[in-house]
């Protein structure tokens, strides 16, 4: 395996690993955009209204996206192992 196929490997690493992670943390933060515009709009300043819904909404979106997350992580996983027992 030379340097090239490496750094593929560790770019393809980081992409897989931004894809998985992109619609949770994208959950996450639209759903603090919303409760903050609210907190702005009512001039309510509870500091612990953040909490709950952003828990429930990362819960739900992992439920929701999980078979996509797996998906993409087995096919990475499986590019890995075609890459190790490829004849160099």
């Amino acid at each position: 395996m030379n340097e090239l196929a490496v750094i593929e490997v560790g770019r393809d690493a980081l992409y897989v690993t931004l894809k998985i992670a992109a619609p949770v943390m994208l959950a996450g933060m639209a759903i603090g955009l919303v409760i903050a515009l609210f907190q702005a709009l009512t001039t309510i300043q509870e500091m612990t209204l953040t909490f709950v819904p952003k828990i429930l909404v990362i819960f739900a979106s992992i439920i929701l996206f999980l078979p996509f997350m797996v998906t993409t992580l087995i096919e990475f996983t499986h590019g890995l192992f075609h890459l190790i027992i490829a004849p160099q």
